[in-house]
């Protein structure tokens, strides 16, 4: 008998787009923690359908979104692609995910060939080794009702991804540092298109920007119910060659929240101290009315 797909084969299918005309794609959707279409998803399926439209030898560079209303889970979204410009070095692609005639999200998307530039980064924080840390599966339990670390461990089975420090929901109530690391990978071996490993990280780096937000508050977060939150915009730069499915450290930290929004800002390295991406996201952070 054929083995099981693994939970990253289901990832891979659902960011594997069906192409329904020359700029036009449609992607399945799947629930999230909370009733709606989850942001990483939407964000990577639209630069599938961007990616799809440029050239091979044009690397994504950078990505700017904005979320414009929850997607609905039990919907297809239809990507439609407009081809902005084709420039020497640069092709940019705009693509608007629509659902139920609406559109629920705007995505710009950046390519370049490869050329040779002047090259320099700053220190790689330091962080602990991945290995040493606990997976989601030893880690969640801990802190969350058995059915919310259940959903939890699910909804991101197709990744390994482990807090260096306690998550917010293992200490609400206790204000700390608006900084949060949090090491991951696929949990398997990806292809070596260069677009898909940007596809992965484009998809991760939704999960867990606004953590810091919420240590700054003693908050637990959408996990434990104590705030209401949203992705309203993320934008991503992708400075150097980097794999999905080796270990990134996501090492991130928020300035500043208020006016019922939070912001998140991160850098991903990899594991030999290479930045490999640059990434912000502001959110709605509320606490709820009672």
């Amino acid at each position: 008998m054929p083995e099981a797909p693994s939970a990253l084969d289901d990832l891979l299918a659902l960011l594997d787009l069906e192409r329904i005309e020359q700029d036009i794609f449609r992607g399945q959707s799947r629930s999230a923690i909370v009733p709606r279409v989850f942001g990483g998803q939407v964000a990577a399926q639209a630069l599938v359908a961007a990616g799809r439209t440029v050239p091979a030898d044009r690397l994504a560079h950078s990505l700017h979104a904005y979320f414009l209303v929850p997607g609905d889970p039990g919907a297809p979204i239809v990507y439609e692609v407009d081809r902005i410009r084709d420039g020497r070095s640069f092709t940019t692609r705009r693509v608007v995910a629509i659902q139920h005639g609406q559109p629920i999200f705007h995505l710009s998307a950046s390519f370049q060939a490869y050329e040779e530039g002047l090259d320099h980064q700053d220190a790689m924080p330091a962080a602990p080794d991945p290995e040493s840390l606990p997976t989601a599966e030893e880690m969640l339990p801990r802190h969350l009702p058995e059915g919310v670390a259940r959903r939890l461990v699910e909804a991101r089975a197709a990744v390994d991804l482990r807090y260096a420090d306690t998550p917010p929901w293992g200490s609400v109530g206790e204000p700390r540092e608006p900084r949060s690391q949090v090491w991951f990978r696929t949990n398997g071996k990806l292809a070596d298109d260069p677009l898909l490993h940007v596809v992965l990280a484009t998809y991760v780096s939704d999960m867990t920007l606004l953590d810091s937000v919420l240590l700054a508050h003693g908050r637990g977060g959408w996990a434990v119910g104590d705030v209401v939150g949203a992705s309203l915009d993320h934008a991503m730069w992708f400075h150097r060659p980097f794999r999905a499915d080796e270990w990134l450290l996501y090492d991130q930290e928020s300035p500043s929240s208020s006016g019922g929004r939070g912001l998140g800002q991160a850098r991903i390295w990899t594991r030999d101290g290479r930045l490999a991406i640059s990434v912000i996201q502001e959110g709605v952070v509320r606490v709820p009315r009672h």
